[in-house]
């Protein structure tokens, strides 16, 4: 009996939790140690070894590595959020919309650590891969909250909009990876967008993706003048 009580003392620091609540606030205050000390997304190998725990302890409150990073990283999103929502509450034009939240966000990427690693799914290698399901449904989050009637606009379903925030983390992409000299910046990044990226919006998606289903779908037809030389 004293061999078991150890072993289970060893974990957890020796102080074993009194709730699911308090493990799992030790478990994000180890996550959220690791992304301070190396801002990296911690794996879930990292947390169980900074806390002494198997990962199946882990993975008991938290089902994936993603998921306990957003946990790790909630206060800095909500601070991104309140701030992005604001600036773009003001603006009722869709187009402008879009080029001001990639434009706002490319920059903030370089000052909050956690909107870089929500958004930069993937570790090592130098991959930044922005279109992760997470960094979708913050780009989700981030457009319904605006006033913007996006059906209006043509995006009258969840799939339309989806794809715009796609579209939206592609171009921040470009702009992150990016480090030519002179790169863009503030109010030329911003005309960039508006040339390239503004006139994009205003094409209604249910519209163009309806013609794109029938073309796909309809029967290809044998020209006159190939069949002629049969």
């Amino acid at each position: 009996m004293c061999i078991v009580m150890s072993v289970r003392r060893h974990g957890w620091g020796g102080e074993l939790p009194e709730s699911d609540d308090e493990a799992r606030r030790r478990l994000v205050d180890a996550a959220r140690a690791i992304v301070r000390a190396t801002e990296a997304a911690p794996t879930v190998a990292e947390v169980a070894d900074a806390l002494s725990v198997s990962r199946a302890t882990v993975y008991r409150y938290f089902p994936s590595a993603e998921s306990l990073l957003l946990a790790a990283v909630s206060d800095g999103l909500s601070s991104f959020l309140d701030d992005i929502t604001g600036r773009l509450s003001a603006i009722d034009d869709a187009a402008e919309v879009v080029v001001e939240g990639i434009a706002f966000t490319a920059e903030e990427i370089e000052r909050r650590v956690e909107v870089a690693l929500v958004l930069e799914s993937g570790r090592g290698a130098g991959r930044k891969e922005m279109t992760s399901e997470a960094a979708i449904e913050l780009g989700r989050e981030i457009l319904t909250a605006t006033g913007v009637d996006w059906a209006a606009h043509g995006y009258r379903s969840a799939e339309d909009l989806d794809e715009l925030v796609v579209f939206m983390l592609r171009n921040l992409q470009m702009l992150v990876l990016d480090r030519s000299e002179p790169s863009l910046a503030g109010p030329e990044v911003r005309a960039y967008l508006r040339r390239w990226v503004g006139p994009a919006v205003d094409v209604h998606p249910s519209t163009s993706s309806d013609a794109g289903r029938r073309t796909r779908h309809r029967p290809r037809s044998r020209s006159p003048e190939r069949g002629a030389h049969r």
